[in-house]
């Protein structure tokens, strides 16, 4: 699986950015699919989660700004990020795997096998 991250770019705080992943491989449907990101000098951090059911799952600090979708037939997801604030800025990556897990084990970078290049956003204050 080939992962390539894109839409990112310079926004003023309150303003919106959409994030596309374009994924290769046959099986993309079966594919758990995550976000990550990594401000300057800190960890990279979970941000969202989509399971091949169509369900989605977002850290806490972005619930009710970012949204999660997928669309299957073409291959592709998709983080809608509304109301944006400074400290969402940092390099956003698309993650993949079909690896099963426990629990919330999803939240871990160490689960997934496919990483995306990243894509640069930053939110001006």
């Amino acid at each position: 699986v080939q992962l390539q991250a894109s839409g990112g770019g310079l926004v003023q705080a309150g303003g919106s950015l959409r994030l596309s992943c374009a994924a290769s491989g046959r099986t993309f449907s079966r594919n758990i699919m995550a976000w990550f990101r990594q401000a300057p000098g800190k960890e990279r951090e979970f941000v969202g989660v989509s399971w091949s059911s169509g369900s989605t799952a977002l850290t806490d600090s972005v619930k009710g700004r970012f949204t999660i979708s997928r669309d299957n037939a073409k291959n592709m997801m998709y983080l809608q990020m509304n109301s944006l604030k400074p400290e969402d800025t940092g390099v956003y990556y698309c993650t993949a795997t079909q690896k099963g897990y426990r629990g919330s084990e999803y939240i871990r970078g160490s689960l997934y096998d496919y990483w995306g290049q990243g894509t640069q956003v930053t939110v001006s204050s």
